[in-house]
């Protein structure tokens, strides 16, 4: 497991304020996705469960196993989940050589739509809509938005913003997530590995996700996940490619499923990656998330990553709008024409001006838009388009 020290590459400004880490053991990863609380299905919880959330059931230790990292941690392997990630992985590669060497392009063509969609379910559905609020949907986005992001079983949508919004209130501390300082192949896949740290639950516990309860969408999906999931990422890309087109049973499930979902996985691990520490700092630079345009394309927009992280309410999650390289943002704005998506929220120019002119005096952390530590002046200079009441 890569350490603090190891792999990261840190602006000096952020090494110069870093701290003194005590030995804690670490409860780390929660994995994404996570069919462990789907088990609930049917049951009310607290804002964050206290209880481990693990795709494959994190909760069942295993065999215990502690690596030592450089900075004193120790981390409590979750097996279950290594053997599950190393399945993937090395079904996704056979998938890969299928696609190239047997594959119809209708098989092809139907893996990539599946990326496309289940792509949109996280960027513009669980990110930018309910772990930001950068903007609202009316009830039929919505609906195709949780579709998607079933789709994508990165978890239910609802624990997805949790996490999101945990991940940047408390950003590259031990309640982050996928804290970016402890190494590159940590904040890529190593924190759904092993068990969470502690503060990663206590710090959850003061996230206000009451909107997220307030949606009966987003609840349905929460409540049935366990047997909605299943269906919309394993059966249903299997068995359309045999079905429709007389596809292989073995090119539909490592081509169409495997390789697809491995791929879609690991272009979401890169945000929490790559894009903390591949590219510049425009406009804070000591913070580590970084201007990505490598993942930007892959990741639908999503690789703009220091401009989201001081703005995290902007629907854009990037300063400009080019489409190409921010496809959710087309999306957004090809439904807020017909009136599906409406009060987007973006930044002024005169508030990232000013923000670019003062970087380097920190970063005042905010998990998206009515945060209660948002400044004042930035709701009050917003700017929100298509403003409809509700």
């Amino acid at each position: 497991m890569e350490n603090a020290n190891c792999g990261l590459s840190m602006p000096p400004n952020i090494k110069a304020q870093a701290k003194t880490v005590t030995e804690v053991t670490v409860d780390s990863a929660e994995m994404q996705p996570h069919a462990a609380d789907a088990v609930d299905a049917g049951k009310e919880e607290p804002a964050t469960s206290s209880t481990s959330t693990g795709v494959l059931f994190e909760s069942d230790e295993g065999n215990e196993c502690f690596q030592k990292c450089a900075d004193g941690r120790k981390v409590t392997l979750v097996w279950r989940n290594i053997l599950a990630f190393g399945y993937l992985h090395l079904a996704a590669l056979y998938g890969l050589y299928l696609l190239i060497t047997s594959a119809k392009w209708a098989t092809i063509g139907f893996a990539l739509v599946l990326y496309l969609c289940s792509g949109l379910g996280i960027t513009a559905g669980a990110h930018r809509l309910w772990a930001h609020r950068s903007y609202k949907a009316k009830w039929p986005l919505r609906l195709m938005l949780v579709i998607f992001n079933t789709i994508a079983f990165q978890d239910a949508a609802y624990h997805w913003a949790r996490d999101h919004r945990v991940h940047h209130k408390f950003s590259e501390t031990d309640a982050d997530p996928h804290n970016a300082t402890r190494g590159f192949f940590f904040s890529h896949v190593g924190w759904l590995l092993c068990k969470k740290h502690p503060e990663v639950k206590a710090k959850g516990q003061g996230i206000d996700l009451s909107d997220l309860r307030a949606d009966p969408i987003l609840m349905f999906q929460k409540r049935y996940y366990l047997y909605l999931m299943p269906f919309a990422c394993f059966l249903f890309p299997t068995m359309i490619p045999i079905y429709f087109w007389d596809e292989s049973l073995m090119n539909a499930w490592f081509v169409a499923t495997m390789f697809r979902w491995c791929f879609i996985l690991n272009v979401t691990w890169l945000v929490n990656s790559a894009a903390h520490k591949f590219g510049g700092r425009p406009y804070d630079r000591f913070i580590s998330p970084t201007q990505n345009i490598s993942v930007a394309v892959l990741a639908f927009g999503e690789g703009w990553h220091n401009y989201h992280h001081v703005f995290p309410w902007d629907y854009k999650t990037a300063e400009l709008g080019f489409y190409t390289l921010n496809f959710t943002t087309f999306f957004i704005d090809c439904f807020a024409k017909i009136g599906w998506a409406y009060d987007l929220k973006t930044v002024s120019p005169a508030i990232i001006e000013q923000r670019v002119k003062r970087t380097g005096d920190g970063t005042h952390a905010t998990w998206g838009w009515g945060d209660s530590d948002q400044p004042k002046e930035e709701i009050e200079d917003a700017l929100i388009l298509r403003q409809k009441a509700d």
